[in-house]
């Protein structure tokens, strides 16, 4: 028997994590729990991946020494509103990911795929930890929290200060907590349908 399909939800829901969300530079000093941050993670693995693969991997920087660390990796532009921000989280990608796919995608033996080559792997590894990473920014946005991802960081260095062996490896950063307005910009224009779609 099919399930019923879903309903939309509310206007309201769509307003706080698409249509009136923001990328956040600025967060009031409300500090966000370790069990707000358990629950973020608990909400965010069940978004979808290839094959279940689930390579990404978090590192929540929720002091303000360990923020610190990664002060030498960051672009000028995100030094003070990453240590003024309550949690800094690396989304990074488990490159042997892989090797919980015997328990996590049972339906046949597919750890040789990716064991056997290195391309496929860090190929799916990317795209699929980089989908995670947004569904990260959308279970946020629907605890509650605000987000404010970042691309601005030397990669090398933070792999090389969090992850000396090598097996995980940075993605990109999002700061976390509950935003103050008054450090936003002014929202930029998104491109229209005509423009960013076709239908076939």
């Amino acid at each position: 028997m099919n399930a019923p399909a879903s309903a939309a939800v509310s206007p309201e829901v769509l307003a706080q994590v698409f249509l009136e969300a923001r990328s956040v530079n600025r967060f009031t000093d409300r500090p966000v729990s370790p069990e707000t941050l358990r629950q973020l993670y608990d909400l965010m693995k069940w978004g979808p991946t290839s094959m279940n693969t689930q390579p990404a991997r978090l590192v929540f920087l929720a002091s303000p020494a360990s923020r610190e660390r990664l002060v030498p990796a960051l672009a000028p532009g995100n030094v003070d509103k990453t240590r003024a921000a309550p949690v800094t989280v690396i989304v990074a990608q488990d490159t042997a990911f892989y090797d919980h796919l015997p328990e996590q995608f049972p339906a046949y033996d597919a750890r040789p795929l990716f064991a056997g080559n290195a391309a496929l792997a860090e190929s799916t590894a990317f795209r699929n930890a980089s989908l995670q990473g947004a569904y990260l920014i959308i279970a946020a946005r629907l605890l509650g929290l605000d987000a404010g991802p970042m691309s601005g960081f030397d990669a090398e260095k933070v792999n090389a200060e969090f992850f000396p062996d090598g097996r995980w490896r940075a993605n990109f950063l999002v700061n976390l907590g509950y935003g103050d307005p008054a450090g936003n910009y002014p929202r930029g224009p998104r491109l229209d349908f005509e423009t960013a779609t076709r239908v076939l």
